[in-house]
């Protein structure tokens, strides 16, 4: 994220009393020599807006960030505004390779329709779109499996990544991803000891993660987490789902999505 909006989160973990420990706080340099020393061979910068006239900017800096830094997929965000369908346009042009969207931070209906037009313009270019639309960590007024589901609904064709497979939801959201081929589940904070404290994955559920085995993606959320990187691989070889399932989701899964 841009230095400023990325102190202003680390400011609010901070202000909860210890509960979310920032682990990687080092600076731009430091933190992309961390992700290149755990392997990461390519990775994304998913910022997002919570008001409106924030998503150019975050656009411009995104785009900036990627042409610094070619294993960085050029990423790209949105808001329910005016000029949001013209902005999208422009940035899925200027290849933008994956979208942001925050329903819980942005506190927005994704059935807006001023985002008919987003998602219909991301689905016909086939541009997936990371959406944090589960309830965790914290209820909002559209999160939950409901209102996105109408969007599928609205753009069957619409290639969506459901960040932290959708927590604390979980099951809705995989029955969300059998009954949509091009929706895909990211592991993001999933099945760690952080995560299951708060937000545990139902034990009969994870089989299930293997029906869909070719849209399981693998995420961090770093820089912004509690634990040491290593955990979230540790936590999914914990599953013991076999070495395939592992080694799509590490790397297989993403690269033949992103076409790397």
């Amino acid at each position: 994220m841009p230095d400023n909006v990325l102190r202003k989160v680390w400011a609010h973990f901070d202000s909860l009393g210890g509960v979310w420990p920032i682990t990687y706080r080092g600076d731009e340099d430091e933190r992309l020599s961390q992700l290149r020393g755990f392997g990461v061979r390519h990775f994304t910068a998913l910022s997002y807006p919570h008001r409106p006239g924030m998503a150019t900017w975050l656009n411009d800096w995104a785009g900036g960030f990627a042409d610094r830094n070619p294993d960085c997929l050029r990423s790209a965000t949105f808001y329910p505004e005016p000029g949001a369908r013209d902005y999208v346009a422009a940035a899925v042009e200027a290849g933008a390779r994956v979208f942001k969207a925050h329903l819980q931070v942005g506190r927005y209906d994704p059935r807006d329709p001023l985002l008919s037009d987003v998602w219909g313009t991301l689905a016909d270019a086939g541009t997936p779109v990371v959406v944090h639309c589960g309830s965790s960590p914290e209820a909002g007024p559209f999160t939950g499996p409901g209102p996105f589901a109408e969007v599928l609904r609205a753009h069957p064709g619409l290639t969506a990544v459901i960040a932290h497979a959708g927590a604390p939801e979980y099951r809705a959201f995989l029955d969300l991803a059998e009954r949509h081929d091009r929706v895909h589940l990211d592991t993001t904070m999933v099945f760690t000891e952080f995560a299951e404290a708060r937000a545990p994955f139902p034990d009969e559920e994870v089989p299930r993660l293997k029906d869909v085995a070719d849209r399981v993606l693998f995420g961090t959320d770093f820089p912004n987490i509690p634990y040491p990187y290593l955990e979230q691989l540790r936590a999914l070889a914990r599953l013991e789902l076999d070495e395939d399932w592992l080694r799509g989701v590490l790397y297989g899964n993403a690269a033949r999505l992103f076409g790397l």
